[in-house]
């Protein structure tokens, strides 16, 4: 028979995942925050003091036949410059080092977890907050190729930080759950919850970091798509229709010189 520590304490199943799902807020400079913030200051610092390594030490050092650091650095940024260029490919050198910025964010701010700590993107403020990053990059590629058109374009789909949102903060928050979940058993507390803890973390850091800058190059690209193409091509229609309808005349009034011709 499988036993909860959380039976023993007298709170039920259902109070466990409500405290899962919201915690008790922390102090911050007098502010009470979700968590979760704690883990965003945590993630942000660490990514900027790794850049700040890497531009200082690493980068000037980088020679023309790659070490293996080298080599991994370049597939990485040549994926997320490949990504952007595929789906944009009139605008997209702001839209590549955006995609790359937001995947370390999440992936990081997913993988945190394995230290202890509350993964970031369980708080749906901070889902919110990277899906209106992303709403707002699409605009900026719609403005810069196609002005005030380009935004009423991307417009069309106002419902897209919304789907992100809840995207993003639903698959964080079923796997904190089943790993909750998991730990709470005893039976199943020894040595089981590490796996499960290591492969829903890693799973959900590799899936959601792919599926958002895959929908943001998307939309992007839909959004930095010049519009006045098609007008373009109406006028080289009309101007081909002219001129066959001139031919035509031209044909009726002097039969002979067409023949001859």
């Amino acid at each position: 028979m499988i036993f909860t520590p959380a039976a023993e304490n007298g709170s039920s199943l259902g109070e466990i995942m409500k405290k899962a799902v919201l915690p008790d807020d922390v102090n911050f400079l007098g502010l009470q925050v979700n968590p979760s913030f704690y883990s965003a200051l945590i993630v942000t610092a660490s990514i900027l003091f790794f850049c700040l390594i890497l531009r200082i030490f690493f980068i000037p050092k980088m020679k023309k036949i790659p070490g293996k650091g080298q080599v991994i650095l370049e597939k990485i940024v040549s994926y997320f410059s490949t990504l952007a260029s595929s789906n944009s490919p009139g605008s997209n050198r702001f839209l590549g080092a955006y995609v790359f910025s937001a995947a370390i964010f999440v992936f990081f701010g997913t993988i945190i977890e394995l230290l202890g700590l509350r993964a970031v993107l369980v708080d749906i403020n901070a889902c919110i907050a990277i899906a209106s990053c992303s709403f707002g990059t699409i605009l900026a590629g719609g403005m810069k190729s196609n002005g005030p058109k380009g935004v009423l374009h991307a417009l069309k789909d106002f419902s897209l930080p919304l789907s992100m949102s809840f995207r993003l903060f639903g698959s964080m928050l079923s796997g904190l759950l089943i790993t909750d979940l998991v730990y709470e058993f005893i039976a199943l507390s020894f040595v089981v919850p590490i796996f499960v803890g290591i492969i829903f973390t890693l799973f959900h850091a590799i899936v959601q970091t792919y599926v958002l800058t895959l929908l943001t190059s998307m939309f992007y690209g839909s959004a930095a798509e010049v519009l006045h193409k098609k007008k373009t091509d109406k006028k080289s229609t009309k101007k081909n229709k002219h001129k066959q309808s001139s031919f035509i005349d031209t044909q009726k009034e002097h039969p002979k010189e067409s023949l001859s011709i």
